[in-house]
């Protein structure tokens, strides 16, 4: 690398003595050193030290870009859940050296003897705890950075409510440090004492999920797991509906009369991102809380779908529509919407069934009609009670 400006250094709870040749001479030649204050503590940089801003931003960093040797000081490896990637988006290859330390992932992994490859690996300083709903099951072992001590207790008690009490639990303090503490129970019986004895920061947990039920991994999940008023795709229609949107990681869904929001949020689920619209607050209300549940990156949007489609964005890959389709949305997408994108229309009402069965004999596509029926009792005995039709077409430019 030609001539970087800036050193980016991961230092360990030892302070300098653990940092190699090369990143104490880089340290010592920078004129101006950012990191937290414990961390500028440790790299025992003086004057030169400057305090990340509240909130945190890399900003004064950048604009010292090219005047002046710079160095910034973080936990660990400052590429795996570091401010690495933080300052490097906003630069050129070059313009930095990397000086990385093992990380806290490392050193807890290494002390339970757990394979990083196979441990879920999770920085959960400004995410929701909800971030561990989709990974949870039996048996599988996670690493979480937390904020502080506060933060601990708080995930012992969700993982109690939601039934992974049983989880054996490690709180590592000071991790790799000569001050280590470890503090091991299981995350219902941890969750008593830290109320009283509460655990000193820096702090992670490390965990091996039992006693619950892992998170069900296909489209199609029940009704009873989302916040809905009975305005919900149900679970086999979800299911085909979401098999005919074909999600694919990174791709954004525009869920046009989203009602729970339930197929925008197993799109999520599927690696995408999704900008539901709806028009009843309460439903957008219902949305959030799904949102929420499951930490998902979900935009609601409150209102009409036809008049607010010029001001929604990102552009999406696929459109689903699941009420409220007429000719006028359909021809408002194609006019809006330019890049390779597909759409899946559901309706159960005949005058939206008849207007899909014109447009597929017009554009072509794919036009399934969806029946079922489900046992239900008949007096002593049972019988078949059929849901309404529902006629799907799939359509794609």
């Amino acid at each position: 690398m030609a001539n970087p400006w800036l050193s980016i250094i991961g230092i360990h709870p030892s302070g300098r003595d653990a940092l190699s040749t090369a990143a104490r001479q880089a340290l010592d030649d920078a004129s101006v050193v950012f990191g937290s204050p414990r961390h500028l503590a440790l790299g025992q940089v003086g004057e030169r030290g400057r305090p990340w801003p509240v909130p945190f931003s890399v900003k004064p960093v950048l604009q010292l870009r090219h005047q002046e040797k710079v160095a910034v000081l973080v936990s660990g490896d400052p590429f795996h859940f570091g401010a690495g990637a933080s300052l490097s988006k906003h630069l050129e290859v070059g313009e930095w050296r990397n000086y990385p330390q093992p990380s806290t992932f490392s050193w807890i992994a290494g002390d339970l003897g757990w394979s990083q490859e196979h441990t879920h690996c999770l920085g959960l300083h400004a995410r929701p705890l909800e971030t561990l709903t989709a990974l949870l099951a039996e048996g599988q072992r996670f690493i979480c950075l937390l904020r502080d001590g506060p933060a601990a207790r708080q995930l012992t008690l969700w993982l109690a409510e939601q039934g992974w009490g049983d989880s054996p639990m490690w709180l590592v303090s000071q991790a790799g440090g000569e001050e280590q503490t470890i503090r091991h129970g299981l995350a219902n019986q941890l969750a008593q004492q830290l109320g009283d004895d509460p655990v000193s920061a820096p702090v992670a947990a490390a965990f091996e999920a039992r006693g619950g039920h892992g998170f069900v991994q296909v489209a199609g999940r029940s009704t009873d797991q989302f916040v809905h008023d009975g305005q919900i795709t149900k679970s086999p229609v979800r299911a085909m509906t979401l098999a005919a949107l074909a999600p694919r990681h990174g791709e954004c869904l525009w869920d046009l009369g989203a009602g729970s929001g339930s197929v925008s949020v197993e799109w999520c689920l599927a690696g995408g991102r999704a900008v539901c619209v709806e028009q009843h607050a309460a439903r957008v209300a219902g949305i959030e809380q799904n949102a929420e549940r499951y930490a998902v990156p979900l935009q609601v949007v409150h209102g009409d779908s036809l008049t607010l489609l010029d001001k929604l964005g990102p552009p999406p890959q696929a459109v689903f529509v699941g009420g409220g389709f007429d000719l006028n949305l359909f021809n408002a997408l194609r006019k809006r919407l330019h890049a390779p994108w597909r759409l899946v229309v559901n309706a159960v009402a005949l005058e939206t069934q008849a207007l899909l069965m014109e447009l597929h004999r017009q554009h072509g596509g794919q036009l399934l009609q969806l029946q079922w029926s489900e046992a239900v009792p008949l007096g002593r005995m049972q019988s078949w009670q059929a849901a309404r039709p529902i006629v799907q077409w799939v359509w794609q430019t």
